[in-house]
């Protein structure tokens, strides 16, 4: 029992710190227990250095409740200061969290910088400038092609793809065995793409391909398809044979819809497909999903 439940608890963390939106739990003493990659990259304050601690006034403003008034789907926007001391704009979101009993022992608080508001989705990013290179490119290359489609070119969708084991292993065997990862992980990708495919890292341990497959089924099955190929995928380090698979949530753009709900859609649906094991395919506006194992 104790085991199952130090698995579940890796496993929140996990997709906790894979979220691209900050995420901060603070007990009932309003002191630090949870701090995510996205919070370190946004703010430049590192986990170590926050745990257990209040909140500095540098970000106390994520703490603030909003008025009684205020929409909670909306936000409240606030000023935080990073470490190096510039001020970020930023949406904040709290919630008390409560017992089965119903008494309060913490707060919940999930906050982006306000300038990201109508941004496209990306994946966590440590703030790797050859990553946020490669993301700011790729989302060029995004618009450009849902141009094309908006103007009745060729259909698109897009594949969001999540190594199953990236933040587990980063922490395990370190960076150098993460990059081994991610190489090895991109070369058994680009095994599978169409002629007309493009692929490119998307966050840390995330890669989005850009698809043009005719229907949301046939999307769906070519992301089975990279899903069986990333599950014959391993490399050995220090001696050690490490296997991987992947999450992924495609998305198929419609007319009517912006690119960013198309890729939170995607972003959405991998997610999902994490939550529900790994190691499958999730179709976004479809009511099932889909196994990489068929």
């Amino acid at each position: 029992m104790a085991k199952r439940m130090s698995d579940h608890a890796e496993l929140l963390e996990s997709a906790l710190n894979n979220l691209p939106e900050g995420m901060a739990l603070l007990d009932r003493e309003s002191k630090l227990v949870f701090w995510n990659e996205s919070a370190e990259a946004m703010t430049g304050f590192a986990r170590a250095e926050l745990l257990q601690q209040t909140l500095p006034a540098a970000l106390a403003g994520l703490a603030t409740n909003p008025p009684p008034a205020a929409a909670p789907t909306r936000g409240l926007l606030v000023q935080v200061r990073h470490k190096l001391e510039h001020e970020i704009p930023a949406i904040t979101r709290s919630c008390v969290l409560h017992d089965e009993l119903g008494e309060p022992i913490g707060t919940a608080i999930h906050f982006h910088p306000a300038d990201r508001l109508d941004a496209l989705p990306h994946g966590a990013c440590s703030g790797e400038e050859e990553l946020q290179e490669t993301q700011d490119e790729f989302e060029e290359r995004l618009r450009a092609e849902f141009e094309d489609f908006e103007n009745g070119g060729e259909p698109l969708g897009v594949l969001w793809i999540a190594i199953d084991q990236g933040a587990g292993l980063r922490k395990t065997h370190g960076m150098g065995a993460f990059r081994r990862m991610l190489d090895t992980m991109k070369r058994s990708l680009a095994l599978g793409l169409r002629p007309a495919d493009e692929l490119a890292r998307w966050g840390d341990d995330e890669f989005l391909i850009i698809a043009h497959e005719r229907t949301p089924q046939m999307l769906a099955a070519h992301g089975r398809v990279l899903a069986g190929l990333a599950r014959t995928t391993d490399f050995r380090w220090w001696g050690d044979r490490i296997s991987l698979t992947v999450s992924i949530g495609a998305a198929q753009a419609r007319r009517e819809q912006a690119l960013a709900e198309l890729l939170r859609h995607a972003r959405e649906s991998m997610q999902t497909a994490m939550l529900e094991g790994g190691n499958r395919v999730t179709l976004a506006h479809h009511e099932s999903a889909l196994g990489s194992e068929a």
